[in-house]
């Protein structure tokens, strides 16, 4: 069990002792650092933050710390109650808020929850803030309002319908063609909001929806991160029904996957490279992605005549750049899609409205239009982490020995050969190294990153 502290917020496992878990001492505390944090840098203003939760276990529990931390600073809360990352992204400018918080640990299984921050936009804080937060974490340094002088809390239960509407509103979202075609959709919830917002969002574009795991209770019925050998049950579920294609969600929904027809992974690389395709073909401009992210976006941006560039892994970075970059979509290959056109936040609502619109305008399945895409083939591995492994020194010998290789060290290190790559880097939300490869084929991605493995090994003794 572990606590983890990093500039994009808190993240541990439920119970155990303070300090080495996510215990309520540890969710007061750092819901104390943050609105701390809005009041130093907001002097003598009534501030406002919206609050959403995804549905998991620990939800309700770490909901009402953080509220009620929050209105004993003498802040405003806005709950928002069961949510979406998105939506609570969408709402924060909304509200005119001053900031928001998502309680969710994304893709970490149920034992998991965490505090993401975002700023006055709805986007995540930058690093420079986010170190502050833990600063003052550390001092404890707060002080909280008297009894005049407390917050309130206003519920709102209407923000995922207004999510969806904005969605729905956006120019490239053609909902009378997607109605014309009377699609048939298969959706896995994993027993979290996007149970609910998928769904209500897909029924509003006249689609047929096929629930699988979409009842709100946390339950997770398999590991939440949407990954192929996590997602039998949908991969068999959409041949068996004749759907169109399957969606798949993490517990916040801000990562989508698609199932084609054929009950294959369509790829979570592959959600961007599909939304990408479309907008560019309506809007052409630029794209951004990050590190560990496929080539196949690279190829499609360039097809249709604009940049691709590469950031650091992390949403605040691949935004960054996108804004340095006047990128018109972007993303992460974790299916994550970001369309500045609503707002910079990864958004599974504005990847499903954008994927069924191009797919109305296609004469081809999912499976056909998953083929017509440059093929790249990734494996996705990790190493947990133990006290006797030196990160650093363990990246710095592994770009030393790949020194005659195109070398990156924006985020860890990435290895880009003729065909293929690899990207080593430690992960933010986790105590493991991701070891991320692709290739042209599913072997040769894999048995690259057996080689790398088996050397890292080496270099770490274990």
């Amino acid at each position: 069990m572990t606590l983890i502290k990093s500039i994009s917020g808190i993240r541990g496992t439920i119970g155990g002792k303070v300090g080495d878990n996510l215990t309520p001492v540890d969710a007061v505390k750092f819901a104390s650092a943050y609105g701390t944090f809005l009041k130093n840098s907001n002097i003598n203003k009534e501030l406002t933050v919206v609050i959403g939760r995804d549905a998991r276990i620990s939800g309700p529990m770490i909901h009402n710390l953080v509220v009620q931390t929050l209105v004993g600073l003498g802040i405003n809360v806005v709950d928002l109650g069961l949510s979406t990352t998105p939506t609570v992204e969408v709402a924060v400018p909304l509200e005119k808020a001053d900031g928001g918080i998502i309680l969710t640990a994304s893709h970490n299984p149920k034992q998991w929850n965490a505090l993401k921050l975002l700023n006055e936009k709805g986007e995540f804080l930058s690093g420079d803030d986010g170190a502050q937060i833990l600063e003052l974490a550390e001092a404890e340094a707060f002080d909280f309002a008297d009894v005049d002088s407390l917050g309130t809390i206003i519920h709102r239960d209407d923000y995922m319908d207004i999510h969806i509407d904005k969605v729905l509103d956006l120019p490239l979202v053609d909902v009378e063609a997607v109605k014309k075609k009377n699609f048939k959709v298969v959706v896995d919830g994993v027993n979290s909001s996007g149970g609910i917002i998928i769904p209500n969002l897909l029924r509003k574009m006249g689609v047929e929806v096929v629930e699988l795991y979409c009842e709100p209770n946390g339950d997770f019925p398999h590991n939440p991160e949407p990954l192929k050998e996590h997602l039998g049950a949908i991969c068999e579920l959409v041949p068996k029904e004749n759907a169109d294609f399957g969606i798949v969600v993490d517990p916040d929904v801000d990562r989508l996957a698609f199932i084609s027809n054929d009950g294959e992974m369509f790829g979570e690389e592959y959600t961007l490279v599909a939304c990408a395709d479309y907008v560019l073909s309506k809007t052409p401009g630029n794209t951004v992605s990050n590190l560990s992210s496929s080539r196949a976006l690279r190829d499609i941006t360039e097809k249709h005549g604009g940049h691709y560039a590469a950031s650091a892994v992390g949403e605040v970075n691949v935004v960054e750049l996108m804004k340095k970059n006047h990128a018109i979509i972007g993303g992460e290959g974790n299916g994550g899609i970001i369309y500045p056109e609503l707002h910079y936040g990864r958004d599974s609502l504005v990847g499903v409205a954008l994927f069924l619109t191009y797919l109305a305008n296609q004469e081809k399945t999912v499976a056909e239009l998953k083929a017509s895409y440059p093929q790249y083939y990734m494996s996705k591995n990790k190493i947990e982490l133990t006290p006797k492994i030196n990160v650093d020194m363990l990246l710095e010998q592994m770009a030393e020995n790949y020194s005659n290789q195109d070398i990156s060290t924006i985020d860890g290190v990435k290895i880009d050969f003729a065909t293929s790559w690899v990207h080593l880097r430690k992960s933010n939300t986790e105590p493991i190294i991701r070891i991320y490869t692709e290739a042209p084929t599913q072997d040769d991605a894999d048995g690259l990153a057996s080689r790398i493995i088996e050397e890292i090994k080496v270099i770490a003794g274990i």
